[in-house]
């Protein structure tokens, strides 16, 4: 449909400059990204609603930006919600992508990449997921990453847990474990912390829980540090990267056989069907053993560790 000022508009948004490359590099237009994101609403919708959003927006001939603060111009059908935001210190006036009209608005504003939060509005004591970030080293290492991934997996059967998978959407792998409503935010980021040691300690040739990047000896980076209130890009996302690729559901038989280029905003949509494979495979909600917790309670929080390191660092090299 078209609306008065010559652009088109869908499910009440006004949608411009439809036909304009993405941005450099893209080879898509902004008409890919909302028909695409169309296409997937009704898979994406239920991984943001309801969850703080931040987006990557980029504009042509620009960089991309995270947006955590809705702009003053967003609508006020957009439901928002202030949240602290742990890494920038401060309250943060988030949106909720709860519905389709807001899924275009933000297609609109060239949101490629949609980072909701590990907690829901309504309940932001607690965690709905365990999220294990497996960062392969540089270069061409995705089979490096999901063969971290099954490191992953064996260390969850271990503990009595089930995960699924998904590429990010760059080079790496995701696992998510999703937990029921009784583990604390702590609790949540200590279980984390002890399935990543696990997973290092069967393959410590392959895998490593080492934050700074200069200890890892070109290792797959077992990262476990995605926990309270820090976001994972969504199933089905975009990501600003050449090709426009999609974090992508995959199954744990399939894994070894894909590329993460196999899914981009050009391909999804047409590999997906009817299914919607994150739902699918995604165990029910489980009870955490206290043993887990207790065991990654005894691990230094990664951030922090590092932290304290680089100051040691900084101070021998001044010494």
């Amino acid at each position: 449909m078209s609306d008065k000022s010559g652009g088109e508009s869908r499910h009440g948004v006004s949608l411009t400059n439809l036909d304009k490359p993405l941005f450099d590099g893209s080879g898509v237009t902004k008409r890919d990204l909302v028909d695409y994101l169309d296409g997937v609403r009704d898979r994406i919708i239920p991984e943001l609603e309801g969850r703080p959003l931040s987006v990557i927006r980029i504009h042509r001939g620009q960089e991309a930006f995270m947006q955590k603060n809705v702009p003053k111009y967003t609508p006020s059908w957009v439901p928002t919600m202030r949240y602290w935001a742990e890494t920038s210190q401060r309250e943060v006036t988030y949106a909720l992508c709860n519905d389709r009209r807001t899924l275009l608005w933000f297609a609109n504003q060239r949101a490629v990449e949609y980072h909701p939060t590990l907690v829901r509005a309504d309940r932001p004591d607690r965690v709905t997921h365990l999220v294990l970030d497996l960062d392969p080293p540089e270069g061409d290492a995705f089979p490096l990453a999901v063969q971290a991934a099954h490191l992953v997996r064996q260390a969850l059967a271990d503990a009595g847990l089930e995960g699924a998978v998904k590429t990010s959407g760059a080079k790496g792998v995701h696992v998510y474990v999703p937990v029921d409503d009784r583990l604390a935010l702590d609790d949540a980021a200590a279980a984390t912390r002890a399935i990543a040691a696990r997973a290092e300690r069967l393959d410590p040739a392959l895998a490593t829980t080492a934050f700074i990047k200069e200890d890892r000896e070109g290792k797959v980076f077992v990262d476990s540090t995605r926990s309270g209130g820090a976001t994972v890009v969504a199933a089905y996302s975009p990501r600003v990267r050449p090709g426009v690729p999609v974090s992508f559901p995959v199954g744990w038989d399939d894994i070894d056989d894909v590329d993460p280029g196999d899914f981009t905003l050009r391909t999804a949509l047409g590999l997906l069907g009817d299914a919607d494979p994150w739902a699918d495979r995604m165990p029910a909600p489980q009870q955490v053993s206290a043993e887990l917790v207790d065991e990654g309670r005894a691990i230094p929080v990664a951030r922090v560790q590092a932290m304290h390191e680089g100051r040691r660092r900084a101070r021998s090299r001044r010494g």
